[in-house]
């Protein structure tokens, strides 16, 4: 908290378990500021006024651009690279599950073919991102990156629901004859080719939910593999065919597990949430201990596409305060931009906090310095 404001805070906001979803407000606290601000409420429910005193500082982060940028050209690298091994392998995939008749083989197979759409899914959102911003598109077209990666999520589930409904009908309709020589082969080979193509992917995948999205699909393709190999296996040695529907009701199990991570962070970014790596709570104490900084309220974190985070906030200077604005403008952006690796920074420093119209959602800052909601 500013040194020249007379008071303690005493938050910590570190210390709170909390979904951070944007639109958090410092305003809703009853603090004794051991100053008069000239009447301000900083209860802002309900209050119109004119923002005319308002100043909007904007702080785009090129360097923190330049990084996504390369971020995003490696994916695209990975995922290319990974698309040519995907579609030279599928068609032998195809051939060997429609010979032997296998199940897990087939399923493997038709998932291999999702890989590639999931994985060309991806290029071409990553393709429509590239577009510049509009009048119309503020933001450009990130957000079909998300987009892409929420529909090869919905695509797995899809697949899996495939899956249990063909091993029903296998347990169901008995027994069945499946040749384990090609079953092993191509299995063993769709096995080596997911796991390359695994390797390829994972690196860029924890940087862009996008390639995640195509990610999580040769994962699913690569548990599958394993499933057929081991199946084999079995029906070489033993005879016994009623392991392949059985282990292909495991790997689709596995498959949802693994896809449903994805499918919430997915839905955290369209609905706006705080990105899971930033402390919403612990920025604004950083921005508060600020010398001049009264408080910090209306504050929005969200992310725009992965890897890029944008974020506004008004913040209450001291009256008193005597420094330089800009000087103190450049530390606060300087705290959120390279600590917190925010991107798109925009602040408006106000003198008053009664003049803002904003409707400020704090029962939940109110709970958490209540004594007992600790």
């Amino acid at each position: 908290m500013s040194s020249g404001s007379g008071h303690d805070h005493g938050h910590d906001h570190a210390g709170h378990d909390h979904d951070h979803d944007h639109g958090h407000d410092h305003a809703g606290h009853d603090h004794d500021h051991g100053h008069d601000h000239a009447g301000h409420d900083h209860d802002h429910a309900g209050h119109d006024h004119d923002h005319g005193h308002g100043h909007h500082h904007h702080h785009h982060g090129f360097g923190g651009h330049d990084h996504a940028h390369e971020l995003r050209g490696a994916s695209k690298r990975s995922l290319v690279i990974s698309l040519v091994l995907i579609s030279t392998y599928m068609v032998a995939e195809v051939v060997g599950g429609l010979i032997s008749g296998s199940l897990a083989l087939i399923a493997d197979a038709g998932h291999m073919l999702t890989d590639a759409a999931a994985i060309a899914m991806a290029l071409f959102a990553m393709w429509i991102a590239e577009r510049e911003a509009s009048v119309d598109r503020t933001y450009g077209y990130f957000r079909t990156e998300i987009i892409a990666a929420l529909i090869n999520a919905l695509a797995l589930w899809l697949i899996v629901g495939w899956i249990l409904f063909e091993a029903f009908h296998r347990f169901t309709g008995g027994e069945q004859h499946i040749d384990g020589v090609p079953m092993l082969v191509v299995g063993v080979g769709g096995l080596v080719i997911n796991l390359v193509t695994a390797y390829i992917l994972h690196r860029s995948a924890e940087h862009s939910l996008n390639v995640e999205g195509a990610f999580q699909h040769v994962m699913a393709d690569l548990m599958g593999s394993v499933a057929v190999v081991i199946s084999a296996i079995v029906i070489l040695t033993t005879g016994w065919a009623f392991i392949d529907p059985i282990l292909s009701i495991l790997i689709g199990i596995l498959i949802m597990l693994s896809s449903w991570r994805l499918v919430t962070k997915v839905f955290r970014v369209l609905l706006e949430g705080t990105p899971e790596h930033i402390d919403v709570y612990r920025l604004c104490s950083d921005v508060e201990e600020l010398e001049g900084v009264t408080i910090i309220h209306d504050v929005h974190v969200w992310t725009i596409t992965s890897g890029s985070e944008a974020f506004t906030a008004h913040i209450v200077v001291d009256p008193s305060y005597e420094g330089d604005m800009e000087v103190l403008l450049k530390r606060m952006q300087g705290i959120i931009h390279d600590k917190y690796g925010i991107g798109h920074v925009t602040i408006q420093l106000e003198k008053s906090a009664a003049t803002c119209t904003e409707r400020h959602h704090v029962d939940h800052l109110e709970h958490a310095y209540r004594p007992g909601g600790m």
